[in-house]
């Protein structure tokens, strides 16, 4: 029997950091991967309350007004992943997985499959049985959606990713047609088992399942190595 052999690669374990950041670190790390070979990269965080918009949203995904979202303190960010309007914030664990997919042998169609059966058997380790839904994206729980995905991919390269909700104030959700998907509700894993979920714990078996299923074996790394090696300046919490 052939043994499989697991790549190295960097795991960026924030707490939280705000999305213009998080925007700009991927989007560098993207460039110096694509010029330097770096290891395949996995950053995990949270964000403040945030709207994004993929490629395909249109303005009516939003369902309040511009000046209803700023009195919230919510902004709004156009960005290249797939997907439409999504919403990310505390108690919603992010995903974002800087892998060379080309070179690991994935389309993006294979990409996003492997994306939700992570979701799926992570949210399996807290005895939740997720699924998918044959016409939409993302993972399910009935007709409640649980988890989204988006990714982009530039030079064979993947960013953006997955955020699945643990614990996040679902009425923000009301503030947008979730994913352009009429009618949909969204859900958390705290509201299905009616208990906290511990994050800490959420990450590990997070982690775990993206080294199963992409055969890598993960080492810490830290944002002061990620800012210098992607060449922007260091963030000020």
């Amino acid at each position: 029997m052939k043994q499989m052999t697991f790549q190295t690669a960097w795991l960026l374990d924030i707490p939280v950091l705000p999305y213009p950041d998080a925007l700009n670190l991927m989007r560098a790390l993207v460039e110096a991967k694509r010029t330097t070979g770096l290891p395949q990269i996995l950053m995990l965080l949270e964000h403040e309350p945030i709207l994004t918009m993929g490629r395909r949203s249109a303005p009516s995904d939003i369902r309040v007004s511009a000046s209803s979202l700023a009195e919230k303190g919510i902004a709004v960010y156009h960005v290249e992943r797939g997907g439409l309007v999504t919403y990310h914030g505390p108690g919603q664990l992010v995903a974002y997985p800087i892998f060379d997919i080309q070179g690991m042998g994935f389309g993006v169609v294979d990409m996003v499959t492997r994306l939700e059966e992570v979701i799926l058997k992570t949210l399996a380790d807290f005895d939740i049985a997720g699924e998918r839904k044959p016409d939409y994206r993302g993972v399910w729980i009935g007709e409640e959606k649980i988890a989204s995905i988006g990714i982009a991919v530039s030079h064979g390269i993947s960013f953006h990713g997955l955020a699945l909700n643990y614990d996040p104030d679902l009425s923000h959700f009301d503030l947008i047609t979730p994913c352009g998907i009429s009618g949909v509700q969204m859900t958390a894993m705290a509201r299905r088992l009616g208990e906290k979920i511990d994050p800490a714990r959420l990450r590990r078996k997070m982690v775990g399942h993206f080294s199963d299923l992409f055969r890598l074996t993960f080492s810490r790394w830290s944002m002061e190595e990620a800012c210098r090696i992607s060449a922007i300046p260091p963030f000020v919490p």
